[in-house]
């Protein structure tokens, strides 16, 4: 799909709202920009691919345009959503997708059968479930093509039920470490590549504009790139699997990976990929019948003693051991991986109405003895607020 045809959707809407004008419908904006810019030879190309595709250009348009207004109304959860933009030139990203009215099918040959397009031979990784409903095909940044089915699936894939529950402390030095004492070193895929990143743009910037040695440039910066992101999300995916596997609740922090983004360690902590892997926890523990739950990133995990319950004071990320008052000495990692295992525990309880505050505790006799100006100080307040 070429982006021209996307930008002139966002623009004819741009210029309405611009002009105070009504906002132009599904169909008003499919029969100017497609129906009938089919007919000029500037947009005769638009012809040359099936209009589903067309149509579900305009769908996916129709659907930001939606979250923006849901998100301005404050109906929408989340972060703020701006309005639709155009695409950027630099973007190499294409995508184009196929509904079922489109007829798109798969062979007994193994090949995908597009409308307007052919027969495409097709590395399968996996067989399909059932009939797939609608197929998109991406072409990313470093030139590869992928085709992405919706299928529906019924099989009940839970796991049998284990005893074990786990909470997860994630950090930079050591990727995960778990409330049992088990640390999970940072693999770091993007500091390990960053030599080669670095010889492949500097190659890049020494190329012409426009040259078709700096296109294959791009690209090759782009697949290394692409490489580094895969390597990553391939582990990410074995040591989630592995851990929601193996344990029956899982429980981790909700760290705010928006902001530490935008401090002095955002390259380790991009590279880290905490979102990606919690992500992952998240859909895999829903898949295969297991518990997860994110601990309020106010908790104190870290400053906690685990032993006792006592919240000691701030202390800088040089400090990995620290020894509390009541006798215990802590890693700080595992002292806050036990941490949350303890809060999510007493959060799912809650959740099902069990006790779980502490009982009452009688207050130090400092704090309850009577002081001589207490009552007069009450009246002086009671005088001022009715002044």
């Amino acid at each position: 799909m070429r982006p021209g045809g996307v930008q002139r959707r966002v623009r004819l809407r741009r210029q309405a709202r611009e002009a105070g004008e009504e906002y132009i419908s599904d169909g008003d904006l499919s029969r100017r920009v497609i129906t009938e810019a089919k007919q000029t030879d500037q947009r005769a190309w638009l012809g040359e691919v099936s209009a589903v595709v067309l149509q579900q250009a305009l769908a996916d348009l129709n659907t930001a345009y939606r979250n923006f207004f849901t998100s301005l109304s404050g109906k929408r959860q989340g972060r703020n959503v701006a309005a639709p933009r155009y695409r950027s030139r630099k973007d190499n990203r294409q995508a184009i997708r196929f509904t079922r009215n489109s007829k798109f099918k798969t062979l007994d040959n193994g090949r995908l059968r597009l409308p307007k397009i052919g027969d495409l031979e097709v590395r399968w990784s996996r067989s399909l479930p059932s009939e797939p409903t609608s197929v998109t095909v991406i072409k990313d940044a470093a030139d590869r093509y992928f085709a992405s089915f919706v299928v529906t699936t019924a099989a009940d894939e839970s796991l049998p039920p284990v005893e074990s529950e786990v909470g997860l402390d994630l950090g930079l030095t050591h990727f995960a470490v778990l409330s049992d004492g088990t640390k999970v070193t940072a693999p770091k895929f993007l500091r390990r590549a960053a030599r080669k990143l670095k010889r492949l743009q500097q190659t890049l910037s020494r190329k012409t504009n426009g040259s078709n040695r700096r296109k294959k440039a791009v690209i090759q910066v782009a697949r290394a790139h692409t490489r580094v992101a895969d390597t990553r999300r391939d582990w990410q995916h074995k040591l989630s699997t592995t851990i929601i596997r193996d344990n029956q609740a899982v429980y981790v922090e909700d760290l705010c990976v928006a902001g530490l983004g935008r401090t002095r360690l955002a390259k380790s902590v991009h590279d880290a990929g905490w979102a990606a892997f919690t992500a992952m926890l998240e859909y895999k523990a829903q898949r295969y019948g297991r518990t997860f739950a994110r601990v309020d990133r106010w908790f104190p995990s870290t400053r906690m003693c685990s032993a006792c319950g006592r919240i000691n004071d701030k202390m800088t990320l040089n400090v990995r051991t620290w020894d509390c008052p009541c006798g215990s000495r802590h890693d700080r990692d595992v002292n806050a991986a036990v941490n949350i295992l303890a809060a999510g525990r007493a959060d799912r309880l809650n959740d099902r109405r069990a006790q779980v505050r502490p009982g009452l505790v009688p207050a130090p006799r400092s704090e309850a003895v009577t002081h001589q100006n207490a009552a007069r100080t009450a009246r002086s307040v009671a005088g001022i607020a009715v002044l």
